[in-house]
């Protein structure tokens, strides 16, 4: 095998169980495609002896005849997710020490099943941001670059690490968290596949919470397969989760080759916005047409509150994240600076530990749910949540199976090109906010590149707990557009 590292995770997983190669030797060749590509800025954290050892325990067992579903595959953790015993930071300077002394259960559920650890992913900190700017570690740069030049883009937020590692070949998945788009639309932006799965389907318990109504796990790959493997394994109650779902986690695999003949897919007028690029609609028309020609049902649906949810969700995320980081005071862990009193400790802490974009969002979060403006903002916004949520509720009623929309906006864009006005930064979140607003599952596929040659992502979104169905018509989306890798420049 002349390459380990551009196998897809079904491949992987499928010459494991034959022996062809040993989950050591493709654990070493991902460890040194990572030190490689340190100029990517992707992983805040290696774990070479970690992955040595669980490697070799995975070997063990795959020699037995045993060994769980991803037994031996190396995988990469967005550095959201506490692991016990491996420093754990949110990528803030305010956890910048932090090593926890239990796991997540999302990250227990991929150990069990025999997977790899290969380090901590880079993200925007505490997960604000929309294209991994924000980290204490420095931003994470996109393997992938314009034609013709050299200019470092973005890989999208939060989970750009997760994005940036999985699309150069770093290692064969990814965990991510999304709370208004952090998978999908850094999935678009690298031309691999992302899918939020339906709120409660995986658990928050051990994930860093930013807005936690809205904050759902979930995978990064390279192909619809590699997904719905890695979600299998996520998934699954957890009683330590009170917002956990008690439900069965299906064989995600198996929906790849279920027909969508006569599923009625919804195109949503209302994600027809000002100023979108040609190429998007293009694009978006494209999608519908191979899923009419896989024997779909292309119909206009209506969403009107979708002109409301981008104001709502920063809102509702920011009040949330008020709360949630108010825990970060100095005295139990974390950063502490010193102070002449506790009020003054508090104040240095917090001020020295949390990046502007956090500072900005907690002060929103803050002035929102303070008395005389509870009313007419917090509870506001949640009543227009509410109304997006019926607004897809009434299309499901309707006989729609799931919903086609474009990812993003645009392709990459440069680093620093946005981060001045976060406004502007925030409309990247345009297409992908509604759905962690209802609680649905979406995920994002890779259906073509833009006139610079960039990725460019489409975005099914699905009925509660039918994760199956976007599996099915994301293989029929990725079989059509064909997949798509980066030059390899760093």
């Amino acid at each position: 095998m002349s390459d380990l590292t551009s196998l897809t995770l079904s491949e992987a997983r499928d010459l494991l169980r034959k022996r062809e190669f040993s989950a050591v030797e493709l654990t070493k060749a991902h460890v040194a495609a990572a030190r490689q590509a340190r100029a990517l800025n992707a992983f805040v954290l290696e774990t070479p002896e970690l992955a040595h050892e669980m490697a070799a325990r995975a070997d063990a067992a795959l020699a037995k005849g045993e060994g769980g579903p991803l037994a031996g595959v190396p995988l990469g953790v967005k550095d959201m997710f506490a692991t016990r015993g491996v420093r754990t930071t949110a990528c803030s300077h305010m956890l910048d020490t932090f090593v926890p002394t239990y796991e997540s259960t999302v990250t227990a559920n991929l150990w069990r099943d025999g997977a790899v650890m290969l380090g901590k992913l880079n993200n925007d900190e505490f997960a604000m941001g929309s294209s991994n700017e924000t980290s204490y570690f420095g931003p994470v740069v996109s393997p992938w670059r314009r034609k013709g030049s050299d200019t470092k883009l973005v890989p999208g937020g939060s989970s750009g690490g997760s994005a940036a590692a999985v699309a150069a070949g770093l290692c064969l998945g990814a965990v991510g968290t999304d709370t208004g788009g952090s998978i999908r639309q850094p999935a678009a932006l690298t031309g691999i596949v992302g899918i939020k799965p339906t709120y409660g389907r995986c658990s928050r318990f051990g994930v860093v919470a930013y807005a936690s109504s809205l904050d759902q796990a979930g995978p990064f790959a390279r192909t619809v397969r590699d997904a719905a493997i890695l979600l299998a394994s996520m998934a699954g109650h957890d009683p330590n989760d009170t917002t956990s779902a008690d439900v069965a986690v299906p064989d995600y695999e198996a929906a790849l080759t279920r027909s969508v003949r006569g599923m009625k897919i919804g195109i949503p007028k209302e994600y027809r916005v000002k100023g979108m690029p040609d190429e998007i609609e293009a694009l978006w028309r494209k999608g519908g047409d191979w899923l009419r020609a896989a024997g779909a049902e292309i119909v206009e649906v209506s969403l009107p509150h979708t002109k409301y949810a981008l104001a709502a969700y920063y809102i509702v995320a920011p009040a949330e994240a008020s709360s949630n980081l108010a825990r970060y005071d100095g005295v139990r862990y974390g950063l502490r600076v010193g102070g002449r009193d506790i009020i003054d400790m508090y104040e240095r802490t917090r001020a020295a530990g949390f990046g502007r974009e956090v500072r900005r969002r907690i002060l929103i979060g803050t002035y929102v749910l303070s008395a005389g403006y509870y009313d007419a903002y917090y509870l506001r916004a949640q009543k227009v949540r509410t109304l997006i949520k019926r607004d897809f509720e009434d299309c499901f009623k309707a006989g729609v199976s799931a919903i086609l929309t474009p990812t993003t906006p645009s392709a990459a864009f440069a680093i620093g090109e946005k981060s001045a006005d976060p406004i502007e930064m925030y409309l990247n979140d345009m297409f992908t906010v509604t759905v962690n607003m209802a609680g649905l599952p979406g995920i994002s596929v890779p259906a073509g590149l833009d006139r610079q040659g960039l990725p460019l992502g489409l975005q099914l979104i699905g009925r509660p707990f039918d994760e199956e169905t976007l599996f099915s018509l994301g293989a029929v989306i990725e079989a059509a557009a064909g997949r798509f890798a980066p030059e390899k420049w760093w």
